[in-house]
């Protein structure tokens, strides 16, 4: 840990000094995939990055031989390298050449991290190993994100096979104490590492619900003579809880299960007639295997990780895992040599090949996009409160990696609200996505609706 925190501190003190190793020189800049192809320059003014760092947002790196403009990526069309660019002289001009000053670099080399753009998975499975944790609570919303990352062939019933036929993949509370669909193999060490600090809260959340603690013995006793008969539908324990005397209103069947989770290993693993059951883990997957000591455990999530979100900082891992800072850094100091680390504590793995920015996509409710980091503002920018209220994370459209609107599927059709017109690319881009995504949930095809802009 002291080797990494003396590299970090002296790249701040002089990142153009020549002690930097070889291996951490900044990467290239990704570029534009319209035709303008420019390059994305970080502009950020030193005030809106003391802003960032006052709000816990992560800061994007200053590119190291130019001068801080305005914002948007130099050299479209007509325009000088100069950092002052007019979007109408880029005949693509859209949210890749916007003048917003909050467009930032990192985002084109995190949507290749996420699989939102290079080449695209060939399994679901292979998508959410690489994503690591996939947001699960919504069953559609975690279905649409393997759709965003694999290739055209894998199917809604894919994800519902690897759950069901293959058990390759489980659904079960992991980090933040969240719903997350896993790869099986990587559930036991996620299980172990992210899940002993939810047991106090989970203690206290009982209690507010009304579940004393013999309650909770006795509903967590229930839940495993269920499983134990069999996989069992969330109605189905319901209505054991309820005969045993057990508190099910409001949230406290949620917590009696994230109670039976914590202490035995309870998952969300087959798909019976479209509801998925829960069995415990050692049932449906076979034996446990052995733990792995922790400090290998966080060097494990601290590079997996990386390969999904980064470039990132300690405290979007931190956040992302739920665990103590001082784990987090402990994980990334024993992956010192495999990472790279910039003036602004942004951390990636040293081998990342130059990203492009990602086509346009739908994203579905929930997108690990959304819930990797500490800020969301690199995706949502101004819109945040578009796409999130209530704890609930919309469908949304993505252009450029920035979110450019919602959609919903209504009536069988997908419905497009973008938040202002989009230039033809994307339009049609997007639109010829809806298709795909009605074709990869197995619902007939019908012509997508593109809703007046909401801008």
């Amino acid at each position: 840990m002291t080797g990494r925190r003396s590299r970090r501190t002296a790249s701040r003190a002089a990142p153009c000094s020549s002690s930097r190793s070889p291996h951490r020189t900044r990467r290239p800049r990704p570029t534009c995939s319209r035709a303008c192809g420019t390059t994305w320059a970080t502009r950020r003014t030193r005030a809106s990055r003391r802003a960032s760092s006052t709000t816990g947002r992560s800061a994007a790196p200053p590119p190291r031989s130019r001068s801080r403009g305005t914002g948007s990526p130099s050299g479209c069309a007509g325009s000088p390298r100069t950092g002052s660019t007019s979007t109408a002289a880029c005949s693509t001009a859209g949210p890749c050449c916007s003048t917003d000053p909050a467009v930032p670099d990192v985002l084109p080399a995190r949507c290749a991290a996420q699989l939102l753009s290079g080449p695209p998975a060939a399994t679901a499975e292979d998508a959410v190993r690489r994503v690591l944790a996939v947001q699960g609570q919504d069953p559609r919303g975690f279905r649409l994100a393997v759709r965003a990352r694999t290739v055209p062939a894998v199917t809604a019933a894919d994800v519902d096979a690897g759950l069901t036929e293959r058990r390759s993949l489980v659904v079960s509370w992991l980090n933040r104490g969240t719903l997350h669909l896993v790869a099986a193999d990587d559930f036991w060490w996620l299980h172990d590492l992210t899940t002993p600090q939810l047991a106090t809260e989970s203690r206290r959340r009982l209690q507010q619900e009304g579940v004393t603690p013999p309650l909770a013995e006795r509903g967590v006793a229930t839940v495993l003579e269920q499983v134990a008969a069999g996989p069992r539908t969330r109605d189905e324990l319901r209505a054991a809880l309820d005969a045993a005397g057990v508190p099910t209103a409001g949230q406290a069947l949620v917590h009696v299960l994230l109670a039976a989770t914590l202490a035995h290993r309870l998952i969300r693993g087959p798909v019976q007639g479209g509801e998925h059951t829960m069995v415990l883990a050692e049932d449906w997957l076979g034996p446990a295997p052995e733990p792995l000591d922790r400090p290998v455990a966080l060097a494990r999530l601290a590079r997996r990780y990386l390969a999904a979100h980064g470039p990132a900082t300690e405290r979007d891992l931190a956040m992302w895992a739920k665990l103590p800072l001082r784990d987090v850094r402990a994980g990334l100091a024993a992956i010192a040599d495999e990472t790279v680390v910039d003036g602004d504590g942004l951390v990636d793995l040293a081998d990342r090949a130059p990203a492009e920015a990602p086509p346009p996509r739908l994203l579905g409710n929930f997108d690990p996009v959304l819930h990797g980091w500490v800020s969301r503002e690199p995706v949502l920018g101004a819109h945040d409160a578009d796409v999130v209220a209530g704890g609930v994370f919309r469908s949304c459209a993505l252009v450029e990696g920035r979110a450019a609107g919602v959609w919903r599927i209504a009536g069988g059709r997908v419905r497009i609200a973008p938040f202002a017109p989009l230039p033809r690319g994307p339009e049609a881009a997007l639109l010829a996505d809806a298709g795909a995504v009605l074709a990869f949930l197995g619902l007939p095809g019908k012509e997508p609706v593109l809703e007046p802009s909401t801008g």
